[in-house]
């Protein structure tokens, strides 16, 4: 049974731990969806994300896991007789190419082995062929801690194949990682809330470009939870389609003026310091599963080139420090294990965690 009391500090790759100034938040008294005070909230929290994001155009929020845009932005912006190219590098790319097939939607995968980057060149020798309408990408690939060259993959695209819309996962890039939406030219970028906005998940904030809403016009078959042209309507009064998850939105409220605050340029400086930190400490017990420049600033995936009994350690950690940190995902569970640094974990958390971990492994 968990010891709610004393529970685990969290720094796998999301949920990560939430400090308890957030969840205060969480437990605020409510408010009616519709009415005036909601509204307000709403309305400030998105006025803050755009200024996080860099954008002008749609943020929408959305009671949901971050799969759940996968799938809305495939159903809104991509009709059944076209076809997306899927950027396949990990679990989550993978999963997100199959969810286009579950959708209805044609499907063509360019694949890339795990640990390795989606280039421009790659996707430039797909597009060339003037086959699809959409790209999925992700930025930065939860399960290989891998980060995708997103903006020179942007600005070819920008240049190349303006019409091709572009939709990306940044689950566990968002705020660790730059996001200039609409100098990337991006048309649906989405991150849940669970990872670097450190905040309980169940809650996604999606940037919507105004082509894609208009795409969604004349796509048939949206569905209604997702349907992004009635999420416009209602983003216009500063509500939500459905009803939301309001304590969500208040902690959501409450960390973008800590953001807003620190400045973007200053967070992201952040992570990256900590995303070296562990980097370095991997290099010097292990070493880092992806290539250097495209490891990420959010997590780190450590190659286990010691051969430890990854699961034994996890285990001995939690249970004499009450703090967590992953395993690897998928078919590199045990041949690697993952740390987050993302969100609120600080410097002082990671060295304290580096040192319990060097305890057990000796």
């Amino acid at each position: 049974m968990v010891d709610w009391k004393n529970p685990p500090r969290l720094f796998i790759p999301g949920p990560v731990k939430v400090d308890d100034d957030v969840l205060q938040q969480l437990a605020r008294p409510t408010l009616g969806h519709r009415g005036k005070e909601y509204a307000q909230l709403q309305g400030e929290t998105v006025e803050m994300l755009k200024k996080i994001l860099f954008t002008d155009q749609h943020v929408f929020l959305s009671t949901s896991s971050g799969s759940g845009l996968w799938e809305a932005s495939i159903r809104n912006c991509v009709a059944p007789d076209e076809t997306v190219l899927a950027t396949c590098c990990g679990a989550f790319s993978d999963k997100w190419a199959e969810v286009v097939a579950m959708c209805g939607r044609n499907v063509d995968t360019l694949k890339v082995d795990w640990g390795q980057a989606t280039t421009p060149e790659m996707i430039d020798a797909k597009l060339a062929t003037g086959k699809y309408a959409a790209v999925t990408l992700i930025y930065n690939e939860t399960s290989t801690g891998l980060t995708n060259p997103a903006y020179e993959i942007s600005k070819m695209m920008k240049a190349k194949y303006p019409d091709v819309l572009v939709f990306v996962d940044a689950v566990s890039g968002m705020i660790g990682l730059p996001i200039h939406f609409d100098e990337l030219g991006w048309d649906v970028g989405f991150a849940s809330v669970q990872k670097a906005f450190a905040i309980p998940p169940g809650f996604t904030v999606a940037a919507v470009s105004k082509r894609a809403v208009e795409k969604s016009k004349s796509v048939p078959g949206r569905g209604y939870y997702f349907d992004f042209t009635l999420w416009a309507k209602s983003a216009e009064k500063n509500q939500t389609l459905v009803t939301p998850s309001i304590p969500h939105i208040m902690a959501l409220n409450y960390q973008c003026h800590k953001l807003v605050k620190e400045g973007m340029e200053n967070v992201w400086a952040r992570h990256k310091e900590m995303g070296d930190f562990v980097r370095a400490w991997a290099r010097e017990n292990f070493e880092v599963f992806c290539e250097d420049r495209y490891a990420s600033n959010t997590l780190t995936t450590i190659k286990n080139t010691r051969g430890i009994n990854v699961g034994e350690v996890i285990a001995a950690v939690q249970q004499k420090h009450q703090t967590a940190f992953g395993n690897g995902y998928g078919q590199l569970k045990d041949k690697t294990f993952r740390i987050a640094h993302m969100g609120d974990i600080t410097m002082d958390d990671l060295k304290e965690l580096l040192g319990w971990i060097d305890d057990e492994i000796g």
